[in-house]
Formats: C-alpha cells, sequence, structure tokens
C-alpha cells in the first residue's frame, strides 16, 4: 500500500490511499481507530495525546493497524480523486525524529577520504526541517554550499527499544525517498562541526511522494538509489552496499533510544554528492532535482 497526506483546494489536511492513479480517502476510518493500550501508557507518561488522524492515528493503533487497513480498503468503494488533483504533504509531516546516518555507503566513504565506520555515525535533522515532496527548498541567505543526498527513508510503525537485528523489520511501518539536504560550510568549513545546524534549516528535508508499507519492499537491501539534478545523473549507488543494513541500524539505535511510531531513521546516500566533485557542484536557485529509490517511489523539488 502507498499511504499519503494531501489535501484539496477547499480541504482540510486528510490522509489517503493511492490505487493506480487514484485516491482512496481513510481519513474518517482513521479517526475510529482505536488507540493501543501501550500506545496509551506510553503517551500517559509523556503527558501528550494520542494522534487523533492521519498516517500517525494508524501507527498508533499497533501492529494490527495494517491489517485493519487491508480489510477497510476491500469493504470500500472505488476511489474518486485523482492523485494528480491533490496536493501532497510528507507522508508523516512533523516526525517526532528524524535520525541520520553519516557516510554509510563505502563508495561515499571513499569519496570522503574516510574509512569505514566500525559503528554507525548518528546525525538528527530537526522535525522542522521537513519539506513537502514538490516544493521547493529555499536556500538561506548567507548559504553558497547547498548540497544533495538522495536516501531510503524508513518510517517507524512501532515503539522500540533493545530490538534484536533479527526482529528489526518488524517495527517498520515502510519506507519514502528523503533528500537529506545540507549547508556544507557549516558542516565542513566550521570547527567545531555544526552538521545537525547544517541539515536542518527550514525545507531541509523534502520528503515523500508516500510511505510504501513494508510488505511491499521484501528486501530494502535489495533497492537502487538514484538523484538526478537538471537531468544529470549525479548519484546511483544500491543499499546492498550500505555498511549498515536497516536492520542493523534500527537495532543498534533502539539501544539507547525508544524508537516511536512515525519516527524518521535516514539511512545515508550513495557517491556522487556535490560538495566532493572536482570541482564542487552546488545547488542554485532555479535547479531542478529527482530522487528515486526503486520500488518505493520518485519525488522531484526545485531550489528557490
Amino acid at each position: 500500500m502507498k499511504l499519503i497526506t494531501y489535501r484539496l483546494s477547499d480541504s482540510r489536511v486528510r490522509t489517503g490511499v493511492v490505487l493506480d492513479d487514484r485516491v482512496l480517502d481513510i481519513s474518517d476510518w482513521l479517526e475510529t481507530l482505536p488507540v493501543s493500550a501501550l500506545a496509551v501508557a506510553h503517551h500517559l507518561a509523556a503527558g501528550t495525546v494520542a494522534p487523533v488522524g492521519g498516517i500517525l492515528r494508524w501507527l498508533s493503533a499497533g501492529p494490527e493497524a495494517h491489517a485493519l487497513l487491508q480489510v477497510h480498503l476491500a469493504e470500500t468503494t472505488t476511489p474518486n480523486l485523482a492523485l494528480a488533483d491533490v496536493t501532497l504533504y510528507a507522508p508523516v509531516p512533523r516526525p517526532g525524529k528524524i535520525i541520520g546516518v553519516g557516510r554509510n555507503y563505502a563508495d561515499h566513504a571513499k569519496e570522503t577520504g574516510v574509512s569505514p565506520f566500525e559503528k554507525p555515525r548518528i546525525i538528527f535533522k530537526m522535525p522542522s526541517s521537513v519539506a513537502a515532496p514538490g516544493a521547493s527548498v529555499v536556500r538561506p541567505n548567507g548559504v553558497t554550499k547547498l548540497d544533495f543526498e538522495s536516501e531510503l527513508a524508513v518510517v517507524i510503525g512501532s515503539y522500540a527499544r533493545d530490538v534484536a537485528e533479527v526482529d528489526a523489520l518488524s517495527v517498520v511501518a515502510g519506507y519514502t525517498v528523503l533528500n537529506d539536504v545540507s549547508a556544507r560550510e557549516f558542516q565542513f568549513d566550521v570547527s567545531p562541526a555544526q552538521t545537525t545546524f547544517a541539515k536542518s534549516m527550514d525545507s531541509f528535508c523534502p520528503m515523500g511522494p508516500w510511505l510504501v508499507t513494508r510488505d511491499e519492499v521484501p528486501d530494502p537491501q535489495a533497492l537502487d538509489v538514484s538523484c538526478w539534478l537538471n537531468g544529470e545523473r549525479m548519484q546511483h549507488g544500491h543499499t546492498a552496499d550500505m555498511l549498515f543494513s536497516v536492520k542493523a541500524l534500527v537495532a543498534y539505535v533502539s539501544q539507547f533510544m525508544t524508537l516511536e511510531p512515525g519516527d524518521i531513521l535516514t539511512t545515508g546516500t550513495p557517491a556522487g554528492i556535490g560538495a566532493f566533485r572536482q570541482p564542487p557542484v552546488y545547488l542554485q536557485p532555479g535547479d531542478q532535482l529527482r530522487l528515486e529509490v526503486t520500488g518505493v517511489g520518485s519525488m522531484t523539488h526545485a531550489i528557490a
């Protein structure tokens, strides 16, 4: 299944399932889903309120949510919206955490001039950096070294702490495409490096166009990852070349913090980023990017 967060010109933000080139709205149905006892307990402990609707409500319904949605789809009439007529948001427009992994492809580590890491290098992007697929990434005043990183992003589907690697994919709800936009001057030209800041400016996390459920991607280590800039392919890698697999990353991070429904784990980028080209290639206003992960989707956006 492909789940989207969207709106029409005259509507509130809604949730739908993409069926071919049509959209079946499930917003009202999601609001009727009961929140799992585990989610209730976590929200009570944190002093927060469970999501009322949207994809986060679906994830808060627990492990039965996927099967419940499949039953609902089987019992529901034909979708009546054209995908081309809706405005998309990121599937999870404001995740609790966005956890990145630096230099997780061997070829990318090589181009940066460092040896492969023995353990994952964890980086964070702030949730406020999320942008919709198709929206423009605004280059901030004073930033001249704006760069791209096409990545497979993992959407966490349940609460997870100390997950064994063999079980790690069971806590994954699905996958999406993400551009880890970075202002390299804050990452490479200052001391100490301000990597989280470099990656967390407004609109620096385009994500989408949808969440593809885990059952549609049997092996996340069997996917191509690519990025095109103004029609020229700049990156092309394969998730089999990750130094740390999706399940290894989920298990590692969960040793130190609880992963929660809707959290995003973005898994690193292959070689070809602008900063390490000769000469470097940095993004300019008017540039057009297309990012693609086979089996997951394709996302385009511009630079403003």
